[in-house]
C-alpha cells in the first residue's frame, strides 16, 4: 500500500468486534510496499496540520528530503519530520502535485502506525484531504489516487463500522482508478488493495473471497516479487479452501529477499506468513 500499501501490510484488523467491523480492519492497506500533506476538501471532522515556517531551499531539494525521510519510515520521527518538509513546499504551492501526493503517503504512513489515535485521525484526515488535491490537480496519474484510497482505507480502520461502509466504497474506486491508469503502478499494490477489500468484507457488503483470488491472481502479473501480494493471496486462498495453494504462497513470502525500499513492509510480511504457517498446517 502498498503499498505494501499494505503495500501497502497485514495491520489492516479493526478493533471492533462485530463481523462487520472485523471486516473493515484490513482496509487500511499496509499495501504493503509502499507510495500527499494537507488540503483539498475541508469538510472532514479533524483540522489540517498547521503550516511550518516557509524557507528558500528549492522544491527539488525539498522533495529529495522527504524521500529520504520516507525511506527511513521505520522512525515514525523521520515520518513526522518528512510531514514538515512537505509543508514547507505547500505553503507556497499549495496545489503541487508531486508534494500533494508525497503527503498522503506519509500521512497514511503515520495514521497507519502511530499508537496515539489523535495523530491517527489527523494523519488520515490530512492525507484524504492532501489526496483529494492530488487526484483533482493530476487526475490521470496514480500516485494521487493509490495514496487517497490508502487514507481513505485507514480512517475507515480507525472510525468504524458507519464510516467504514462509506469508506470502503470510496476505496474501490480509487484502486479500480490506478488500475486503468497504470496496473503496474508499486507492483501491482492496487490489487493488493482490491482483493484485500473483496477477501474482508461480507458478502452484503459487497464482498467475494472468489473474485478475491482472481483479482490478486492477476494481480501477479505486475507483482509477482510483491511479498504483500502474495501473503493477501495465501490469506484468500484460505478463505476459499485451497489450502495447497495457500500454503505455495506463504512459503514464497517467508523464504523471499526483502525490497530494500521497502524493508519494514516485508519484515511484516514474512511475520505474518508464519503465524499463518503455524495456525494452518
Amino acid at each position: 500500500m502498498i503499498s505494501n500499501i499494505s503495500l501497502l501490510t497485514p495491520k489492516r484488523i479493526l478493533r471492533e468486534s462485530s463481523a462487520t467491523a472485523r471486516a473493515l480492519r484490513s482496509l487500511a492497506l499496509s499495501l504493503i510496499a509502499l507510495v500527499a500533506a494537507s488540503c483539498g476538501s475541508r469538510t472532514r471532522e479533524a483540522t489540517p496540520s498547521a503550516t511550518p515556517s516557509v524557507t528558500p531551499l528549492p522544491v527539488a531539494e525539498l522533495l529529495r528530503r522527504a524521500d529520504e525521510q520516507y525511506a527511513a519510515r521505520a522512525d515514525l520521527g523521520q515520518v513526522r519530520e518528512g510531514l514538515k518538509t512537505i509543508r514547507r513546499i505547500r505553503a507556497v504551492e499549495f496545489d503541487n502535485y508531486e508534494a500533494a501526493w508525497r503527503a498522503a503517503r506519509l500521512d497514511y504512513t503515520l495514521g497507519d502506525r502511530s499508537d496515539d489515535d489523535r495523530e491517527r485521525e489527523q494523519a488520515f484526515t490530512d492525507g484524504m484531504e492532501s489526496g483529494e488535491t492530488a487526484t483533482r490537480v493530476e487526475p490521470n496519474r496514480a500516485e494521487g489516487h493509490f495514496w487517497l484510497g490508502a487514507n481513505y482505507g485507514g480512517y475507515a480502520e480507525f472510525k468504524g463500522v458507519l464510516y467504514g461502509i462509506t469508506y470502503t466504497v470510496k476505496l474501490r474506486r480509487e484502486m479500480e482508478a490506478v488500475i486503468k491508469i497504470d496496473p503496474s503502478f508499486e507492483a501491482g499494490s492496487a490489487y493488493l488493495g482490491l482483493g484485500q477489500l473483496d477477501r474482508e468484507l461480507p458478502e452484503m457488503l459487497g464482498g467475494d473471497p472468489q473474485r478475491a483470488v482472481k483479482t490478486l491472481e492477476d494481480g501477479l502479473k505486475y507483482g509477482e516479487n510483491n511479498a504483500l501480494l502474495r501473503l493477501e493471496l495465501a490469506q484468500a486462498y484460505l478463505a476459499t479452501k485451497r489450502k495447497d495453494d495457500a500454503r505455495r504462497e506463504l512459503t514464497w513470502v517467508v523464504n523471499s529477499k526483502p525490497d530494500p525500499n521497502h524493508l519494514p513492509e516485508h519484515e511484516e510480511a514474512v511475520k505474518t506468513a508464519r503465524e499463518l504457517l503455524a495456525k494452518n498446517f
